[in-house]
């Protein structure tokens, strides 16, 4: 084929999804144009203008994406919703194809901001964001979601104990499974980011019990990240060298990043590093406490890296991760002794569109079993004060 023929070619297809955009924005002859949108309201929320796509030629051979995606986000005027939504929009996450339209969800005091935020947003002009919607009520705010993510959560306050945190937040996430399960889609995928995130899971998912428990995750790939970024320091290597480095638990202070089983370069990363003390002694306490160093020297808590695990996450749910195999806290089937049902932190292999499964047979030394068994004590003792949210 000529250049000058597959030159027409493209124009040709990219002047025909201009012509259906026209006619989808204005109505085709005998048929009802778009409704108006709802204008904005501070109070409850409300829905802002699609914005047509820009056009594109498609490439030949690959079928344009056309339904939009709905996305929801709580805590969306938030600090870490606010290094997220961006990149939601941009295609970060679902791919530089397929069109979002977000749902933002936050409490009645933050919606002032969360219009600030939306404005930032029409500003970009993403030709992905297909649409956005605010509101203060989940019902509202979760209607027809395909993927969740559940950012929003009480932050620990100073002199708080971790329980007195589980319990002020455990009504919220409540409420949020009993919405998700009435209004949310039926190929709905969650994960949730607000802290303590494997309990706020747990809560969702048992609130949401005729949503098969599978769509409910929690987010580890921070812990997850900050290991292979610290293993890669050590050795001088690239994290793309760093493979299989998977976290066990908690997404806390007792988590366990599994350094045995991994590797950098092709070798063990024990070898590697060249340093057992230190992989677990200074390593192992740099992952736990990282949060807390962070708050520590810029006064405020990870948002930024934690977006960008978010973004991870939810992309290795959706286009899966072929053999290689990443970190999310999932309803434990059993597997490596933890008990069924636990929302823990697991080696996972997802297969696309929010199916995954537990990669079975890593061995673990007595360090590594003494450290999960750890953490697996801590989450007992958080379900142990949730009980009665979980009924």
């Amino acid at each position: 084929m000529s250049p000058e023929v597959h030159r027409s070619r493209l124009l040709d297809r990219g002047e025909r999804c201009a012509l259906r955009a026209r006619e989808d924005a204005e109505g085709e002859p005998g048929r009802a144009g778009p409704a108006a949108p709802a204008r904005f309201d501070r109070g409850g929320g409300g829905t802002y203008p699609a914005r047509l796509p820009r056009t594109r030629a498609t490439p030949l051979g690959e079928a344009p994406v056309t339904q939009p995606l709905r996305v929801a986000v709580t805590g969306a005027a938030g600090n870490i919703s606010y290094s997220l939504l961006f990149r939601l929009a941009a295609g970060d996450c679902y791919g530089s194809n397929q069109p979002v339209i977000l749902q933002l969800l936050e409490i009645p005091p933050a919606m002032k901001a969360l219009e600030g935020v939306v404005m930032e947003l029409q500003d970009c002009a993403f030709p992905l964001l297909a649409g956005i919607e605010t509101s203060d009520d989940p019902k509202v705010a979760f209607r027809g979601a395909n993927q969740i993510f559940l950012v929003g959560s009480r932050p620990r306050s100073k002199g708080m104990e971790r329980n007195e945190l589980i319990a002020v937040n455990g009504p919220i996430f409540v409420g949020q499974g009993r919405a998700i399960q009435e209004h949310a889609a039926k190929d709905v995928f969650v994960v949730t980011v607000g802290n303590p995130c494997n309990t706020n899971a747990f809560i969702a998912m048992k609130n949401a019990p005729e949503v098969p428990r599978s769509r409910f995750t929690a987010m580890t790939r921070l812990d997850q990240n900050r290991a292979v970024a610290q293993l890669a320091l050590k050795t001088g290597k690239p994290v793309s060298a760093v493979e299989n480095l998977i976290i066990y638990g908690n997404h806390s202070s007792t988590m366990f990043p599994d350094f045995a089983n991994a590797k950098v370069a092709g070798q063990s990363a024990v070898q590697a590093a060249g340093d057992a003390a230190w992989l677990q002694g200074p390593y192992l306490k740099t992952i736990q406490q990282r949060g807390a160093a962070i708050i520590e020297a810029r006064g405020a808590s990870s948002a930024a890296s934690a977006a960008a695990a978010a973004i991870d996450h939810m992309r290795d749910a959706w286009f899966g991760t072929g053999e290689r195999c990443v970190s999310m806290a999932v309803p434990s089937d059993g597997s490596y002794g933890i008990p069924d049902g636990t929302m823990f932190s697991l080696p996972v292999r997802c297969k696309g569109k929010g199916q995954w499964e537990i990669v079975k047979g890593a061995s673990h030394d007595a360090f590594a079993k003494a450290k999960i068994a750890e953490t697996l004590k801590e989450l007992q003792d958080e379900a142990a004060v949730v009980k009665d949210l979980c009924n």
